[in-house]
C-alpha cells in the first residue's frame, strides 16, 4: 500500500531568538529532540584545543538541579531511550528519544545542564582522564588516523589541519586563564540565539510548540554571534595515497547556501553501483574495487568534496581522470528524471524514519531534494571542478530504482475462497498447494502485529549442514549490494546476517515493496558468481568494535564450512516469520516464496546455549588497546528471567558507567545493557582500556557484579516500583515502532516462546518484586546460565575454558 507523504516541518524564531522547527508525525511511538549550538572546536582560543569538544563532556555531570544519577543520559536510559551528542568543527550538538510520556522530563533535563553546569574542578579532572583515554583510542585507531591525515593537503594554517580533540596536555584544568575560556566559551555561544532545536512527535504542533516555548524560557538569552570567519583552502583539489585506500578532494571557496544540497545531490549519484556508472566502471578496468564519495566540510561557502576509492596507489591517477571524465558527463545531463528520483527517495526516506532521524535531518535544514538554486549551485561546483564538453561514450545514468514504484492493491488480494482477514494467520498459498507443499508452510504470517500498517517485517532463516567459509560469505554480501541500496532508498532495510551455521535475511521498513524486494534478493543469493561483483577490503575497527562484530559467532557452536554456493543452500534447511504485512503484500510473496532455496522445515530447533559453562575466547584485535567483552545469558530462556535480567540490565546501565568511566577512569569506550543474539538473551559488559588488562577488566566487572545485590537492597519501595514501570512502559504497543516489535517477537520465536510474548513480557516484568530480583542477583552472579568472555588477551586462570 502506498505510504503517507511525511509531514513538513514547521519553524519560526521565539521571542528569545530561538530557533525552533516542529514535526507532527501522528505514526511515531516516541519523541526526539535535537538541539544545535552554532558554536564548535573551530570557534575556541587557539591556546585550548579541544575546548569544545571537552565543555560538551562537562554538560553531561549533573546540574545542581539534576545530579548525574537523574541527569538527562540517566534519565533516558532508564525510559529506553536513545542520547547522544557530538562536537564538530562550527557546530555542537544533544539529541534524544523517548517514550512521549517522558519527553517533557527529558526537555527539562536538556535545558538545564546548557544553561546550568556546574564546572566542578574535580568533575573536570575526571573528565579530562576520559578524554585523554578517547585521545590515545583516536590516536591507535587507523580509521581515525586516515580520516585525521585526509587534510594534509590543505595549508598548514588552516583549523582543519589542527588538533580538536582534546587531551591531558591542551586541557589545563588547574591554569585560571583555561577556566576564564571554558566559562567566557559557554557565556558566548551557549545562549537562546545562538541555538536551534527541532522536536518530532506524534503531538500536535501546538503541543510541540508548548514545550519548545518552555525550553527556551530556560535558556539563557542572547543574540546570534557571528563565528570566526575561513581562511582559503589555496588549492582546488589534492589525491593521497595510502595503504589500501586512495583519496580525491576537491576543495571549494565563495559557494551559495544552496550548495549542501547539491553535494548531497552529486554524492548519491556518485556513490551508484549500477551498470555504467563511475564505480562500475572503475571495477570493469580493475582500477577499484570500491567508491564513497561523501562532503568532509562545509562552513561559510567552504566545502570539501571526498572521494575514497579501494584501489591500489597506482591506479589514483588513472581513477582521477575517469572521475573528471564522468563528471563531465554529468554536467551535460538532463537531471530531471534523477531530481524527481531523488526526491521521492528521499520523501521515502523520511516515511520510515524513527522521530530521532527525523529530528537530525530537520536541523540540517535540508531541501527534499534539488530545487532550483540547487540545480545553480551545482553547476557552479561542476565549472569549478574543471568539467569539459568532450568525455567518454560509455557512461550512462543509473537506471530507474525497480522498488521506488507504486503499485495498487487488489481487491481481497491475498484471501482464499471463503477467507475473511480474521482468518489470516491460517492462510495457505494456492502456488504452494499447486507443488504439494505441507499445508502449514514453514513462513509464519503472524498476527502478533496489526496489518494495516504502513510497515511491516520479513524474517528468513537458513539452518546450514556446513556453513560458509569467509571467501563464500563476501560473496553472498557483495551480491546483495546493489539491491540492498535500492531497498533501502524505496525505504526498506535489508540486511543478511551469516553466522556459523545460521543465515538471516532480514527485511523491515514498508511494507509495500517488500515482496519484489525479496525475489531480488533470493535471485542474487542463488547466483553468486564471485568476479561479478567485488567489494571494498574490510576496514579495521577500533578493538571494543572487534569484539562486538565477533560476538554472535561465538554464541554459536562451531560448524564446518563450505566454498560452494549450491552446496550451501541445496542442503539447508528453512523457516521464517513475517509481521504486519497486509493480505495484499503476503499475496504477493508468493512468487519469492517459491524461490526460496533448501528445504522448508516448520520444526528447526534453537540455536545452542553455552549452557552454564565460563568460556574464553581470545581475539587478536591487532592493537596495543586491551578491550573485553561479557555476555552472561539468562539462567533459562522463561519469560520470567529474560524479565528479571532486562531489570538488572537497568539498574547497572548507570552505575557501571559511573563505576567504571567515571571514577575507575579505566576507559573511554565504558558500557552494559541487555542483548539479544539467536534466541538467546543475556547481560553484555564491555571496556576498552589503554591501560587495564583484559584479566583487570574482568576482575572490575565482576567486583560490580559482586555489588549488585547491594544495590538493590539500596533501593527504596518507591524508586523499585518506578524503574519496574519505567522498564514495563518500553513493550507498551504504544512505544515500540514495528522494527522493534518485530525485532522482539523474532528472537521471541527463536527462543521458544508464542505470538503473545510481548503482552507475556510487561506481566513478568510487572510481577518482579525485590526478592525475584535478589535471586536473579545470585544465579548472575553464580553464571547459571554460563558466561562467555571475548577479550584480546589469552585465556585468564580457572575456572575459564577456551572456546571451541
Amino acid at each position: 500500500m502506498p505510504a503517507p507523504t511525511p509531514s513538513c516541518p514547521h519553524t519560526e524564531t521565539l521571542a528569545n531568538g530561538l530557533r525552533v522547527t516542529l514535526r507532527h508525525v501522528p505514526e511515531l511511538k516516541r519523541s526526539a529532540a535535537a538541539l544545535r549550538v552554532a558554536a564548535g572546536s573551530h570557534d575556541v582560543p587557539l591556546a585550548w584545543p579541544g575546548l569544545a569538544h571537552f565543555l560538551e563532556h562537562l554538560l553531561f555531570l549533573g546540574t545542581e538541579r539534576f545530579p548525574a544519577n537523574e541527569g538527562l543520559m540517566a534519565y533516558v536510559q532508564r525510559h529506553g531511550g536513545q542520547v547522544n551528542a557530538s562536537t564538530r568543527e562550527r557546530t555542537t550538538d544533544f539529541f534524544f528519544e523517548l517514550p512521549t510520556q517522558s519527553f517533557g522530563a527529558g526537555l527539562e533535563r536538556l535545558s538545564d545542564m546548557l544553561a546550568h553546569p556546574r564546572m566542578n574542578p574535580d568533575d573536570q579532572l575526571r573528565e579530562r582522564e576520559v578524554l585523554q583515554a578517547e585521545f590515545v583510542a583516536w590516536s591507535q585507531d587507523p580509521t581515525a588516523q586516515r580520516q585525521f591525515a585526509l587534510y594534509e593537503g590543505l595549508p598548514a594554517e588552516h583549523p582543519l589541519r589542527g588538533f580538536h580533540a582534546g587531551n591531558r596536555d591542551t586541557l589545563q584544568v588547574e591554569q585560571p586563564a583555561f577556566q576564564r575560556a571554558l566559562t567566557d566559551f559557554h557565556q558566548q555561544f551557549y545562549r537562546s540565539g545562538q541555538m536551534a532545536l527541532s522536536l518530532v512527535g506524534p503531538q500536535s504542533l501546538e503541543a510541540l510548540r508548548v514545550l519548545a516555548e518552555a525550553f527556551a524560557a530556560a535558556l539563557p538569552t542572547g543574540d546570534n554571534v557571528e563565528q570566526a570567519g575561513v581562511l582559503p583552502f589555496g588549492v582546488k583539489s589534492y589525491q593521497q595515497v595510502g595503504e589500501r585506500h586512495g583519496n580525491l578532494l576537491f576543495a571549494f571557496e565563495a559557494l551559495p547556501t544552496a550548495s549542501a544540497e547539491a553535494l548531497a545531490f552529486l554524492c548519491h549519484w556518485l556513490n551508484s553501483t549500477k551498470h555504467g556508472g563511475l564505480l562500475a566502471y572503475l571495477q570493469q578496468k580493475n582500477l577499484a574495487d570500491g567508491l564513497k564519495a561523501t562532503p568532509l566540510y562545509h562552513f561559510g561557502g567552504q566545502a570539501l568534496l571526498h572521494l575514497q576509492f579501494a584501489a591500489p596507489a597506482e591506479s589514483l591517477s588513472a581513477i582521477g581522470e575517469q572521475v573528471r571524465n564522468w563528471l563531465s558527463f554529468f554536467a551535460q545531463q538532463d537531471w530531471t528524471p534523477l531530481r524527481k528520483e531523488y526526491a521521492a527517495l528521499l520523501q521515502r526516506q523520511q516515511q520510515v524514519s524513527g522521530a530521532l532521524q527525523l529530528a537530525r535531518l530537520d536541523i540540517e535544514q535540508l531541501e527534499s531534494g534539488l530545487t532550483h538554486a540547487g540545480v545553480s549551485a551545482l553547476q557552479q561546483i561542476l565549472r569549478e571542478i574543471g568539467t569539459v564538453d568532450n568525455f567518454s561514450n560509455h557512461w550512462q545514468l543509473p537506471a530507474a530504482n525497480p522498488f521506488l514504484r507504486t503499485v495498487e492493491p487488489l481487491a481481497n488480494a491475498g484471501l482464499i475462497r471463503g477467507q475473511t482477514s480474521a482468518h489470516r494467520g491460517l492462510r495457505t498459498f494456492a502456488q504452494d498447494r499447486s507443488r504439494g507443499r505441507r499445508e502449514r508452510s514453514p513462513m509464519q504470517f503472524s498476527q502478533a502485529l496489526p496489518d494495516n500498517g504502513d510497515e511491516g517485517a520479513i524474517y528468513l532463516r537458513w539452518q546450514l549442514e556446513v556453513a560458509a567459509n569467509a571467501d563464500l560469505q563476501a560473496q553472498l554480501h557483495r551480491s546483495l549490494l546493489e539491491t540492498q541500496d535500492d531497498a533501502r532508498q524505496a525505504g526498506v532495510e535489508l540486511s543478511l546476517g551469516t553466522t556459523g551455521n545460521q543465515c538471516l535475511l532480514r527485511l523491515t521498513g514498508l511494507q509495500e515493496p517488500m515482496p519484489v524486494v525479496l525475489e531480488h534478493a533470493l535471485k542474487c543469493l542463488t547466483r553468486i558468481d564471485a568476479d561479478s561483483v567485488r567489494g571494498e577490503p574490510e576496514t579495521p575497527l577500533m578493538p571494543i568494535r572487534h569484539l562486538l562484530k565477533a560476538l554472535p559467532e561465538h554464541c554459536l557452536a562451531s560448524t564446518p564450512t563450505c566454498a560452494n554456493a549450491n552446496h550451501l543452500w541445496i542442503t539447508s534447511r528453512w523457516d521464517g516469520l513475517a509481521l504486519g504485512l497486509s493480505a495484499h503484500t503476503q499475496s504477493a510473496m508468493g512468487v519469492a516464496l517459491s524461490r526460496i532455496p533448501g528445504i522448508p522445515d516448520n520444526q528447526l530447533p534453537a540455536p545452542s546455549a553455552i549452557n552454564g559453562q565460563h568460556l574464553w575466547s581470545h581475539i587478536d584485535t591487532a592493537s596495543s588497546e586491551h578491550s573485553l567483552l561479557l555476555f552472561c545469558p539468562t539462567a533459562s530462556r522463561e519469560i520470567a528471567d529474560e524479565a528479571a535480567w532486562r531489570l538488572l540490565a537497568q539498574l547497572c546501565q548507570t552505575p557501571f558507567y559511573q563505576r567504571l568511566r567515571v571514577e575507575l577512569q579505566l576507559g573511554y569506550a565504558v558500557f552494559s545493557g541487555l542483548r539479544q543474539m539467536h534466541g538467546q538473551t543475556g547481560l553484555l559488559f564491555g571496556v576498552q582500556s589503554p591501560t587495564a588488562t583484559p584479566q583487570a577488566l574482568l576482575g572490575h566487572i565482576q567486583q560490580f557484579l559482586e555489588g549488585l545485590p547491594e544495590v538493590i537492597e539500596q533501593l527504596d519501595d518507591a524508586s523499585l516500583s518506578q524503574q519496574r514501570q519505567a522498564l514495563a512502559d518500553q513493550f507498551n504497543d504504544t512505544n515500540l515502532s514495528t522494527k522493534d516489535s518485530a525485532e522482539l517477537l523474532w528472537q521471541a520465536r527463536l527462543a521458544g516462546h508464542s505470538s503473545d510474548y510481548l503482552p507475556q513480557l510487561v506481566v513478568a516484568i510487572g510481577q518482579l518484586d525485590r526478592p525475584a530480583l535478589l535471586a536473579a542477583a545470585q544465579r548472575l552472579n553464580n553464571a547459571d546460565g554460563g558466561w562467555l568472555c571475548l577479550a584480546s588477551d589469552a585465556m585468564s586462570c580457572e575456572p575459564w575454558q577456551a572456546a571451541n
